[in-house]
Parts: structure tokens; sequence; C-alpha cells
């Protein structure tokens, strides 16, 4: 298995989109699937999925693909922790008080589950980033971290 920092960027295109949509048809699945009322369209769902799309079009674009990456990270672990974990527990956190079945309890199970590979892969991406920068600057190529001689 190659290391991450090997990786041709269509290797991360393909994992960064699949990821996302990965992350983004688990939180649909729950809203859509188990909230009384919801649709794609409602705000609870248009909001966050707005959000999603913004996110992934900024990581699109190689300016501000670590910047968006971070962004990504804090997005979907914030939908892990909160959405996937935190927001079916009945601690009274939120202004709702979460259904306490099997069935809530399993969407919710997939709403997490689903947000773990992208925060693998913005990790990972990161670690790659953060990799080869080290390597480029001590080859000498004029970075703080540079041989002087």
């Amino acid at each position: 298995m190659s290391m991450a920092r090997d990786w041709p960027e269509s290797r991360w295109i393909a994992l960064v989109l699949g990821t996302t949509v990965v992350a983004w048809s688990g939180f649909v699945l729950h809203n859509v699937a188990d909230l009384p009322g919801q649709t794609l369209v409602s705000p609870e769902s248009l909001y966050p999925t707005i959000v999603t799309v913004a996110l992934l079009v900024l990581w699109l674009v190689p300016a501000t693909r670590t910047a968006a990456t971070w962004a990504m990270l804090a997005w979907s672990a914030l939908h892990l922790v909160c959405g996937g974990i935190l927001s079916v527990l009945p601690i009274g956190l939120f202004p709702f008080d979460p259904e306490q079945s099997l069935r809530h309890y399993a969407f919710h199970g997939v709403y997490a589950a689903t947000q773990v590979p992208l925060v693998w892969v913005c990790i990972a991406s990161l670690r790659s980033r953060g990799r080869h920068a080290t390597t480029t600057t001590r080859r000498g190529t004029g970075g703080e971290h540079s041989r002087r001689t």
C-alpha cells in the first residue's frame, strides 16, 4: 500500500468526492427518513447541504484546498459528534427531546458512521500535506527549515 503523500491528485479528488457524498447521504437519510415532516428542502436539510457543497467546491480549488480541508474536517466532526451522537442522547443539550427507540438510535448510528470516512480522509490529506511540506523544505527548496550553507 502506498503512502498517502504519494497518491496522485486524482485519487484524492475521488476520495474526497466519495466520502463527502457518503457523509451527506447519512445526514440526509437521518433527516428525511427519521425526522417527521422533513424533506430535502426543509431548512434543517437544505442549509447544511449548501454548506457541504460550498466546502466541496472550495476544496476543489487548489488555492483553497488546505483551508477547505480543515473546514471539512470540522464540519464532518461536528456532524459526527453533535448530530450523530449527542443529539440522540437525552442529556438536555438541545431544545428538543430525542426519541428514545432502537429505530432512532439505528438512524443515528448510520448518521455517525457515514461521517467517519470523511473525517479520516481529511486527516490523511492534512497529514500528507504536512509531510510533503516538511520533505520539500528539507530538500533545500528555500523553505524556512531548509539547511543553510
